[in-house]
């Protein structure tokens, strides 16, 4: 994979990432992890696409007609013999669009992080789709283990600009049900929405019997509240704008962080969902690889 030729797929997370193995933790019958092929052999499975043979394949599954046609040997890939089918959910509504002192902005984060995570989980040999959305689904990729597929996903997201209004709510009410089957959906937001109503749409998810990861983005000055002296608040999501003076709310303003963090946490632990805050001001590739690392219980 070229990684020369996209934005947010680097050489340098190539390299970070080029070992280590993305576990799905408690998904269970009809999927396995790292590179290994299903053990559903034999049972009536729907066709997904085509990839090249290497040695161990099944010979019974080498498509002999297009061998004949191209001289090249591929085998048919139907949809248990992948090894994990993932769904990155990347949110492109305004809140994103914000960075204080970090180098880049939330939205940004949000597409290395789902760049590393689409390179992690194809060379894996699992299937990865990707939603990109604000109120509303912009664009679906289903799962598929091609590199076309990967390179049209990764071609998106360096088009890709946030602008649109947040209902976190709809997009993944509506994906819970769209998606296939049980799978491994990864969702990359900061939250910024009705808390009660964005938790029941993740149970919705769990309801599906689909593994939930979600990645909560921040700035670091959203956690730390660096400011000082009078400072203009713009709401990036209404438009509305505030004086205050900083040290009057800062105490307030993490308090308040703090709590919702935290209340983010035991809403996803009483689901089974896995949590990570993600601080913009720390390198991308070390923060996930660090959420991995801890996935995998190393």
């Amino acid at each position: 994979m070229e990684a020369h030729k996209y934005t947010y797929l680097t050489p340098e997370t190539i390299q970070r990432f080029e070992n280590m193995e993305m576990l799905a933790r408690s998904i269970v019958e009809g999927f396995i992890s790292g590179m290994h092929k299903s053990p559903h052999h034999g049972f009536s499975v729907e066709f997904a696409e085509y990839r090249e043979y290497v040695p161990g394949d099944p010979v019974r599954h080498i498509d002999w007609v297009a061998y004949a046609r191209n001289d090249r040997v591929v085998i048919r890939q139907y949809e248990q013999e992948t090894n994990l089918r993932a769904t990155i959910f990347v949110d492109c509504s305004r809140s994103l669009n914000f960075k204080s002192t970090s180098v880049i902005t939330k939205f940004q984060y949000a597409c290395y992080t789902a760049a590393a995570l689409i390179f992690l989980l194809h060379r894996q040999q699992d299937g990865v789709g990707l939603v990109t959305h604000d109120g509303k689904i912009q664009k679906l990729f289903p799962p598929r283990t091609s590199a076309l597929a990967v390179r049209e996903m990764l071609l998106h997201l360096d088009k890709l600009q946030p602008g649109g209004d947040t209902d976190l709510s709809a997009v993944y009410h509506e994906m819970a049900e769209r998606l296939p089957r049980r799978s491994l959906v990864i969702l990359l937001t900061d939250l910024f929405d009705d808390p009660e109503r964005v938790a029941s749409a993740l149970r919705h998810f769990r309801h599906r019997r689909h593994e939930v990861l979600l990645f909560h983005l921040m700035d670091d000055a959203e956690i730390n509240f660096p400011f000082r002296g009078l400072i203009d608040f713009k709401d990036l999501e209404t438009g509305e704008r505030m004086e205050v003076e900083a040290e009057l709310i800062r105490d307030a303003v993490k308090e308040n962080v703090e709590s919702f963090i935290r209340d983010w946490r035991k809403t996803c632990g009483d689901s089974n969902i896995d949590y990570h805050v993600l601080n913009t001001s720390e390198p991308f590739a070390r923060a996930l690889a660090l959420a991995l690392t801890k996935r995998m219980g190393v």
